[in-house]
C-alpha cells in the first residue's frame, strides 16, 4: 500500500484537489469526505476512476486501526458503510441491465416468465445477500387465485414422474405445495408435463425449463463474455462480470401473491408492541411470494414486507439501521468474508427484527455504543446454537442446513469480539 499523508481535517480537501489533476469525479468527491474521518490521504486511490481501488484502500491492516480512538472507530465503520453503498449501487446498476436483457429474451421465448424490470431507484426483484452474491426473483404469469394447498394423502412421484413406494413428507416451515389448478387454463403451458406431476407444479421441473431458457438467452443476447452458468447447485445460478467485481446471482422463478398473508406466518405475536398495529397491517398488505429454489416445495418469501419493515425502522429517530449496517460491514470484511458467506444480509436482517421486537423502545436504540454490541450478542447466540428463527414463520430454522463447522468458526470470532470489542480489518 502507498504511504499515507497525515493531514488535518481543515486542509485535507484542498490538499487532495491539489494532488489530483483535472476535475474530480463524483466518486472522488465522496471519497474525500470518507477519508477525512481518518485524517489519512492515500494518494494512489484518488487517481483511480473506479471504486475498486478505494475499497482496497479501506481494508486497513491492524496496525493502522490501533491508532484510531473509539469514536474514530465508530465513524470509520459508518464511513465504510457509505463506501459499500456506492460500490453496491454501481454493481446493481450493471447487474440489472444484464438481468433485464436476459429475462426480456426469456419472456419472448416462454410467456410463463416475465421480464425483470429496470429501475433507476430501488429494484424489489434484486436482493443483495453479500457484495458478491445476489438473489433475483423472476416473476411468473398465470396465477388465477392462490389458496394454500392442503396435504394430499400420498405423493407417489419422483422428479421423472415415476411412482414412489413411500410418500413425500408434507412441507415444513417456509415450504409450500403449489397446485396446477390455481393457474389459468389459457396459459396452458403450466398444465404440461414439463412442469407438473399429478397436479403439482414442481419447482425442480420449473427450474429445469428455466435453466435451459437462461442458457439460450445468454447466447442469443451475446452475453457469453460477461455471463456464464454455474452448475454446482440445483437452483439456477449465473456468474456476472461487472466493472467492480465478479458476482454470483441466483435466478429464482417466483409466484407473486399480493394482498394475501399465508396461514403459516402467524404474525404478529401476542403482546408484542413492535411494530405498531398500523404498521403491521401495512406490511401484511404487501403479501408474499413463492420461490422455486428446491425440488418439490416452493419457498415462502416476504421480501416486500421485510423491505417495508426496514424502511420504517428508525421513524422514532433511533439507530437501528446504523447498528445493522455496522454489523453487516464487519460480517463481510472480517467475520464472514467470501463469495457465499455462511451468514448473509438476509440472516442478519432476521436477527435485527427479533432484536427490535425484544427491545421496542426508543431508549434502547438512542446510543450506538450500547445498541451495537446488543445486536452482535443476538447474532452470536443464534450462530452458536445453530438456530435462527424466521421472523414471520418462527417454526422455520434458517440455519438448519448450514455448514456446522463454518457456524462454529464464526461463533468463535463473535465471542472473541464481544470479549475484546476492537475493530481490526484485514
Amino acid at each position: 500500500m502507498d504511504s499515507s499523508l497525515q493531514l488535518g481535517n481543515e486542509n485535507l480537501s484542498e490538499e487532495v484537489k491539489r494532488r489530483v489533476p483535472g476535475p474530480l469525479t463524483q466518486f472522488q468527491r465522496n471519497f474525500i469526505q470518507t477519508v477525512t474521518l481518518l485524517r489519512k490521504l492515500p494518494t494512489r486511490v484518488l487517481h483511480c476512476k473506479k471504486p475498486r481501488a478505494a475499497v482496497a484502500f479501506l481494508r486497513l491492516d491492524r496496525e493502522a486501526m490501533k491508532s484510531l480512538t473509539e469514536e474514530d472507530t465508530d465513524d470509520f465503520l459508518l464511513s465504510k458503510v457509505d463506501l459499500r453503498r456506492q460500490w453496491i449501487s454501481q454493481t446493481v446498476d450493471e447487474v440489472q441491465e444484464i438481468i433485464h436483457q436476459l429475462t426480456t429474451e426469456i419472456s419472448h421465448q416462454d410467456l410463463r416468465f416475465q421480464a425483470v424490470p429496470y429501475s433507476d431507484t430501488y429494484n424489489g426483484n434484486i436482493k443483495v445477500l453479500s457484495p458478491t452474491q445476489f438473489l433475483v426473483t423472476v416473476p411468473v404469469r398465470g396465477l388465477a387465485g392462490f389458496r394454500e394447498a392442503k396435504e394430499q394423502h400420498w405423493r407417489y412421484y419422483n422428479l421423472k414422474g415415476s411412482r414412489l413406494s413411500y410418500p413425500l413428507r408434507a412441507p415444513e416451515g417456509l415450504q409450500q405445495w403449489l397446485q396446477v389448478e390455481q393457474f389459468m387454463k389459457n396459459i396452458w403451458q403450466w398444465h404440461e408435463a414439463d412442469v407438473n406431476i399429478e397436479g403439482d407444479i414442481v419447482p425442480a421441473k420449473v427450474l429445469q425449463v428455466f435453466r435451459q431458457l437462461v442458457e439460450k438467452a445468454i447466447a442469443t443476447c451475446r452475453l457469453s463474455g460477461k455471463v456464464c452458468m454455474l452448475t454446482n447447485s440445483p437452483a439456477v445460478w449465473v456468474a456476472v462480470e461487472t466493472s467492480v467485481c465478479k458476482v454470483e446471482i441466483e435466478l429464482a422463478p417466483t409466484v407473486e401473491i399480493p394482498t394475501l398473508w399465508p396461514e403459516k406466518a402467524r404474525w404478529p405475536r401476542c403482546t408484542k408492541c413492535w411494530p405498531s398495529p398500523g404498521k403491521v397491517e401495512c406490511i401484511k398488505s404487501f403479501g408474499f411470494s413463492l420461490l422455486a429454489r428446491s425440488n418439490y416445495h416452493w419457498q415462502l418469501s416476504f421480501s416486500q414486507a421485510e423491505q417495508v419493515l426496514l424502511e420504517q425502522l428508525d421513524e422514532d429517530g433511533g439507530c437501528r439501521r446504523q447498528c445493522f449496517q455496522a454489523v453487516r460491514q464487519l460480517l463481510e470484511d472480517v467475520w464472514c468474508p467470501g463469495k457465499r458467506p455462511v451468514i448473509t444480509s438476509h440472516h442478519l436482517q432476521m436477527v435485527l427484527f427479533w432484536t427490535c421486537e425484544k427491545y421496542p423502545q426508543l431508549k434502547d436504540w438512542q446510543d450506538f455504543e450500547n445498541a451495537f454490541p446488543r445486536l452482535v450478542r443476538k447474532l452470536h447466540k443464534c450462530v452458536s446454537q445453530h438456530f435462527l428463527k424466521h421472523y414471520f414463520v418462527p417454526k422455520s430454522n434458517l440455519l438448519q442446513s448450514t455448514n456446522s463447522s463454518e457456524l462454529d468458526s464464526l461463533a468463535q470470532k463473535l465471542a472473541f469480539f464481544l470479549k475484546n470489542p476492537q475493530v481490526s480489518l484485514p
